[in-house]
């Protein structure tokens, strides 16, 4: 390895706390093209058994290096041309760790715009800047002589304004004032805002920021974004407040005095020592300030978004590995009023049996009529699973099939809420009009519903991650850093759970490792003429389908019912001699010992190692012969909502539902309770214990048990909490309290309400009541339908 990558693999084995030899391993095998999921899979020995996680953070980690050392190589030649570049300065930009501070150094020597400093050094004003450092004599006396009328320095006061810009260039590029001036700040400084005059109606859904400040390091992701996203439209007015401890009316800023001692300045005598305390505040507020600011908005825009990104991609990855209801006859119904309801039947193969639109609701009112034909289309086709999309009229066609299935028992039903969150995204897409060129895009929707139901993860991915609507402000983050992280959740839950290569459509295909969406097309349609795969090796056949594309794809693939029963398991077949040997071994064959859980539980994994396979490939292939292709998602169940309760006003305070989970953020959970509108279960009431994160509790899509806490129908919010003993306020207490915005969950005032937004007083608590920023928040973004 050279200098330079050596350096990289010493600090991401230290940064990430793992050895360096794992590092080497694992970036030289990125570096040959193996995709994360194979080398979580398939190369532990390699790696010291790195998990996916960790090789996505180290993939991460490496990107941002190589560009950190792209970016030093290209200043570390630009002051050298500029015959700049010291011994000093040089061993300070290659031991450079961040972006931020490799810029600081780069400062004084980029390239810019002729400056008033600049411009008063070619007027040989630099030895009067210098002079002026020291000094005791009187500044316009030390000026006169360095009056030039040509140059534009036509008398005294423009002459010492000149050397005042050199020094305040000088002091605003100073790379360690900057680092450490920063550091204070983040630790010290509050983010302000104020609401933009005239935009008190227009930016309502902000006004628990219109007179707002919180210290910048304690502003959560969720609140961060939230401020950005009210700038950007211009309802909010945001500055950094360096000084929130300074009296108000204070002239001077507490940075100031560090300005002068970083340069051993002596600011407080005679009228040389004032001039230069006025240049320290001119750098202040002229240079250093603004610049921070900047900095530590876009340090703060980083981490929130880095945060949202975490939630987005946990919440997805739990939606993509929810239980699948498997291969059963499903009806589909995608919910409308004046539209009617759109009702699909698919078979246990998603393949489309039948469509039909049933107008049970106002203005038509056909309930009996559509009830004779679900009736007939469940007779007719067996359907086992009726999955209903939960938009418009959702609780109503819930009870709908309700009736439908007291009225039919010997159908045998069962009835699932599903999210649509996506669905007229695929319907719209050029996939799905390829699937169903003569289907109407309505009907395509209830497809999706019924085939989300059936397998989630198989009909997701055929929607964009971002769309699919499990996220905490997505549209206010880097959509190419998101995309690149909810493209890894996507791939790395395809290749956990495997793809049957004789069913999978090519969105599933083109998300196993090593494959695209060209190569995924060229197997669906090798299949499509040549009939379904025999085995493993038949892959090898497909056009473009190379060595390296097979090794990288084929431990993923499964041929079920082939020849080899290898070939419907996780085992690569690379790694198949290692199971023929253990069967040879004890005198049995391999179809014999394959889902023997008792003898396989007696092998011991060291005995059948090799050169290439060592104990922790051999452990994992003993433990995929007990349970072959078996499927990492849990079972499936579902929630029932209760009977009676389809709109906010049937809420009443106390009562006890059940729901599901359908996004889970910093702040706390939502929780679809069957009334058209997500219920927030606020962290502070997810548990009888601390909570740091809510993944730790709930997950997207976990069935749980939830109680009314408060309701505010003008807003549409509602308050749960899953501390089901703790007792409630009556329902007119909350009411009237809620009216007022000064209700919680936990009897909170709105004074101590107040005191937590407000942030300085409270900066380092974590809110509990429902009206503060965070519940505010939450609220405003919850997910739309």
């Amino acid at each position: 390895m050279s200098a330079v990558s050596t350096s990289i693999a010493a600090h991401l084995a230290a940064e990430l706390n793992v050895q360096i030899q794992q590092v080497n391993a694992t970036v030289a095998l990125l570096d040959e093209g193996a995709t994360v999921p194979f080398i979580a899979r398939y190369r532990k020995e390699a790696t010291g058994g790195l998990d996916d996680t960790q090789l996505r953070n180290l993939v991460s980690r490496l990107s941002y290096l190589r560009e950190l050392n792209e970016r030093r190589a290209v200043i570390l030649k630009s002051i050298a041309d500029q015959e700049k570049l010291t011994p000093e300065l040089q061993s300070a930009i290659e031991s450079c760790q961040s972006k931020t501070e490799l810029e600081d150094l780069y400062l004084p020597y980029k390239p810019k715009r002729r400056t008033k400093g600049q411009i008063a050094l070619e007027a040989g004003i630099g030895p009067l800047a210098e002079t002026l450092l020291t000094t005791t004599e009187d500044p316009e006396k030390l000026a006169g002589d360095y009056i030039q009328a040509d140059a534009g320095f036509a008398d005294v006061k423009a002459v010492l304004e000149g050397a005042r810009f050199i020094l305040m260039e000088q002091f605003s590029e100073d790379a360690q004032l900057l680092k450490s001036i920063r550091q204070q700040l983040w630790q010290g400084a509050e983010v302000a805002a104020q609401v933009a005059p005239g935009k008190e109606q227009e930016g309502a859904k902000f006004r628990d920021y219109f007179d707002y400040q919180e210290a910048i390091r304690n502003i959560p992701s969720h609140r961060a974004l939230a401020l950005f996203r009210g700038r950007n439209e211009g309802v909010l007015q945001l500055r950094l407040n360096a000084d929130p401890n300074a009296e108000e009316g204070t002239r001077y800023s507490a940075y100031e005095p560090l300005i002068a001692k970083h340069f051993e300045l002596e600011c407080e005598h005679g009228l040389a020592g004032a001039w230069r305390k006025q240049t320290v505040q001119w750098t202040w507020r002229i240079k250093i300030l603004p610049r921070m600011e900047t900095d530590l908005f876009g340090q703060l825009r980083d981490a929130a978004e880095e945060a949202a990104i975490h939630v987005f991609a946990t919440n997805l990855k739990d939606l993509l590995m929810a239980a699948p209801a498997g291969q059963r006859t499903t009806l589909g119904l995608d919910p409308g009023l004046r539209t009617g309801v759109k009702a699909t039947v698919v078979d246990g193969t998603g393949k489309l049996l039948a469509h039909t639109t049933i107008f049970p609701h106002a203005p038509q009112n056909q309930w009996d009529k559509g009830l004779r034909s679900l009736a007939a289309l469940c007779q007719l086709h067996k359907v086992e699973l009726v999955a209903i999309g939960n938009g418009t009229a959702s609780r109503e066609t819930d009870r709908l099939v309700a009736e439908l299935m007291k009225a039919n028992p010997k159908f045998n039903l069962t009835k699932v809420m599903v999210s649509e969150a996506g669905a007229s995204v695929y319907s719209a897409s050029e996939l799905a009009a390829h699937e169903f060129p003569d289907l109407d895009v309505s009907y395509r929707g209830a497809v999706s519903i019924a085939r989300r139901l059936q397998d989630p993860l198989a009909e997701l991915v055929k929607i964009e991650p971002k769309a699919i609507g499990v996220g905490q402000y997505q549209h206010d983050v880097s959509q190419s850093l998101l995309a690149q992280s909810l493209d890894g959740v996507v791939e790395d839950c395809v290749n956990a759970v495997g793809v049957d290569v004789n069913t999978a459509s090519v969105p599933l295909l083109a998300r196993v490792a090593g494959l695209n969406r060209n190569l995924a097309l060229n197997i669906v349609n090798y299949r499509e003429q040549n009939g379904a795969f025999a085995n493993r090796k038949a892959l090898l056949e497909v056009p473009r389908m190379g060595p390296k594309s097979f090794e990288q794809a084929a431990g993923f693939l499964r041929v079920m019912g082939g020849k080899n029963p290898l070939d419907g398991s996780a085992v690569h077949p690379e790694a198949y001699p290692v199971a023929e040997r253990i069967a040879a071994a004890n005198g049995k064959a391999v179809a014999d010992i394959i889902g023997d859980s008792g003898f396989l539980k007696s092998l011991q994994a060291r005995d059948y190692t090799d050169e290439h396979f060592g104990v922790p490939t051999v452990s994992d292939i003993i433990r995929e012969l007990e349970k072959p292709g078996r499927d990492p998602r849990p079972e499936f169940k579902t929630a029932e909502f209760k009977e009676g309760v389809e709109t906010l006003a049937d809420l009443k305070i106390g009562m006890t539902l059940e729901g599901v989970v359908t996004n889970v953020t910093n702040f706390g959970a939502f929780v679809d309770i069957g009334v058209h509108q997500d219920g927030l279960v606020h962290i502070s009431a997810l548990a009888d214990k601390f909570v740091s994160d809510p993944h730790d509790v709930v997950k997207a899509g976990d069935v749980v048990k939830v109680k009314v806490t408060e309701v505010d129908t003008e807003r549409k919010r509602i308050a749960l909490t899953m501390r089901l003993q703790d007792p409630v306020v009556s329902s007119s207490t909350a009411t009237k309290e809620s009216s007022k915005g000064a209700s919680t969950s936990t009897g909170t005032s709105a004074a101590k309400s107040a005191a937590t937004k407000a942030g300085r007083q409270r900066p380092n608590k974590a809110p509990a009541a429902p009206v503060n920023n965070a519940f505010a928040e939450a609220f405003a973004k919850a997910k739309r339908r």
